[in-house]
């Protein structure tokens, strides 16, 4: 589950928020972590430092998508090409570094 921004992923911003609200508005803080989609997704992250294999998936080849589209079609110079796929690269180790939560 993540935001349509690329390079951007929704996961510090959730976790941030949970952290926020559980210091500051209780009320809110258990909203977050009862919502139907994003409490547990919130919660197993913090509990088991795991994506799920669906969530991976999704969020590496539409990394790849988007950069890729960007870097061909978006970028003007070849530098900014080869920083798009370097970025989709060192993200992709980054997510891929993360154990799979199994169900």
């Amino acid at each position: 589950m993540g935001a349509f921004v690329p390079v951007l992923p929704t996961t510090p911003f959730l976790l941030l928020s949970a952290a926020l609200f559980l210091r500051g508005n209780r009320r809110l803080y258990d909203w977050l972590m009862n919502h139907p989609r994003l409490g547990t997704y919130i919660s197993n992250f913090v509990k088991h430092k795991a994506i799920p294999l669906r969530v991976k998936i999704v969020s590496v080849a539409t990394l790849w998508i988007t950069l890729l589209y960007c870097a061909i079609f978006v970028a003007s110079h070849w530098a900014l090409s080869a920083l798009f796929i370097l970025i989709a690269v060192c993200v992709t180790i980054h997510i891929l570094r993360f154990k799979t939560l199994s169900k």
